[in-house]
């Protein structure tokens, strides 16, 4: 397996151009399978979620065709099957998202367990209760989950939390059900209002009509569209933290400030730079970093995907910082690699006055012992070392520590962080960062 070199004390300077959001591109193709003719989707990044996402659906008997460099139209005319292996479930965390359509087009969908990254818990219950609220069975069935359903029919639904991608399921399976669903707590993140955007072009009536609800006047049939993804925000952050932290100076390309604006917030409270203008948002170290407190919240909060990168930059920021993570029971993970290579992160569990509201994941389900916040003393020089990566902020967040470090680090299993980012060594490197893949 490939390994990451990592020579740390470069600033980083210049430009990046960030392609389709991760978290929302996958989604997409999956929904175009609810059409009835080709959908040509642009903007795509090179990843290998994308990949694997293709591929199963080629294996489903639809067409999938790369047509120029960041173009993949799919034609659902000749889906064939409605069972999807259980190894391609193991890789990521879609397989689920596939029942929508295969429910749509055979009336029976039988999907793997989902996999990717090993964060805590993600219950699909509220998922498969919103699809029962619809009208389909959904059981498990020699270790494969199985819906079926001769016909979907609108409903209302409330989500006991906010879910991300029960909201995108639901939204997908609501599209050709007859009648209207209204889906109340629904998530509110920009890649699910991307998928609205999407199907609407299809053919479907979706809208927003207050805060947190979705409403779905369910259509006979979607045709094929045209669209064009979001930027990932994600990744815009990614640069940033690695920007600031390395005290450089760099744009990113078509970044949009709308998806960042709990991360501006906090930025400004640091002391940091950043501009935001037509060619999208210059971020740059501008003095001495001040310590701040984050809490991760659902949109449009500080995202939890943040969190891992903004502590690594809250090593470099002068006196004490907190983090308090509410949406993932285990997303610091990186904490102990963090240590090793000499920062000050201490881990703790805050006094909550009503933790079944301000966690957004079950608790009776988190692991005895698990602690949901930390405290960061900074400044910290950090010195290089040698890990493995566990999941694809874990990985991004500890080359974005390697760059600050003294010393060359060796960062293995990064086919974690190939699955949400595009070359990002290539990308580093064109900004002055020393990094080889070997």
């Amino acid at each position: 397996m490939a390994a990451l070199y990592v020579t740390g004390g470069n600033p980083l300077v210049g430009s990046v151009r960030i392609g389709g959001a991760k978290n929302a591109s996958y989604k997409l193709m999956i929904a175009s399978l609810l059409g009835s003719e080709e959908s040509r989707l642009l903007n795509f990044s090179h990843i290998s979620d994308v990949n694997l996402v293709g591929k199963i659906i080629a294996y489903l008997g639809a067409e999938v065709k790369h047509a120029g460099e960041r173009a993949i139209f799919i034609n659902p005319k000749n889906l064939s099957a409605h069972t999807i292996d259980a190894t391609h479930g193991e890789q990521g965390r879609f397989s689920t998202m596939f029942i929508p359509p295969l429910l749509a087009k055979f009336g029976k969908a039988v999907v793997p367990a989902p996999g990717g990254d090993k964060i805590g818990k993600r219950p699909l219950d509220r998922h498969f209760e919103g699809l029962e609220a619809l009208g389909a069975k959904v059981g498990v069935e020699n270790g494969m989950y199985v819906a079926e359903a001769e016909k979907l029919t609108g409903a209302t639904y409330r989500f006991s939390k906010n879910t991300h991608t029960g909201t995108e399921t639901l939204i997908m399976a609501a599209a050709l059900a007859e009648g209207t669903t209204i889906l109340e707590n629904a998530a509110e993140e920009p890649e699910i209002d991307d998928l609205i955007k999407f199907l609407n072009a299809m053919g479907a009536k979706i809208d927003r009509p207050v805060d947190r609800v979705v409403r779905i006047l369910g259509v006979e049939k979607l045709r094929g569209a045209i669209h064009k993804l979001l930027p990932d925000r994600n990744e815009a952050v990614s640069y940033a933290c690695a920007a600031i932290a390395t005290k450089g100076d760099i744009i990113i390309e078509n970044a949009n400030a709308d998806h960042l604006r709990a991360f501006l917030d906090k930025l400004q409270e640091i002391g940091a730079g950043y501009t935001v203008d037509t060619y999208g948002i210059r971020f740059y170290y501008k003095g001495e970093l001040r310590a701040t407190d984050v809490t991760t919240e659902i949109h449009p909060g500080f995202m939890t995907d943040w969190q891992p990168l903004w502590a690594t930059l809250c090593t470099q920021c002068a006196g004490t910082s907190t983090i308090h993570e509410t949406i993932m029971p285990k997303r610091f993970q990186y904490v102990e690699a963090l240590n090793k290579m000499g920062a000050k992160i201490t881990q703790f569990n805050p006094d909550v006055t009503n933790p079944q509201e301000v966690y957004n994941f079950d608790l009776e389900n988190d692991e005895p012992g698990n602690q949901h916040a930390i405290k960061i003393e900074g400044p910290t020089p950090l010195q290089a070392g040698e890990f493995e990566v566990v999941d694809l902020r874990h990985g991004a967040t500890l080359i974005t520590a390697a760059l600050i470090a003294n010393g060359t680090s060796v960062i293995t299993g990064v086919e974690h962080v190939d699955r949400g980012y595009e070359a990002l060594d290539k990308r580093l490197r064109i900004m002055g960062a020393r990094i080889e893949r070997k």
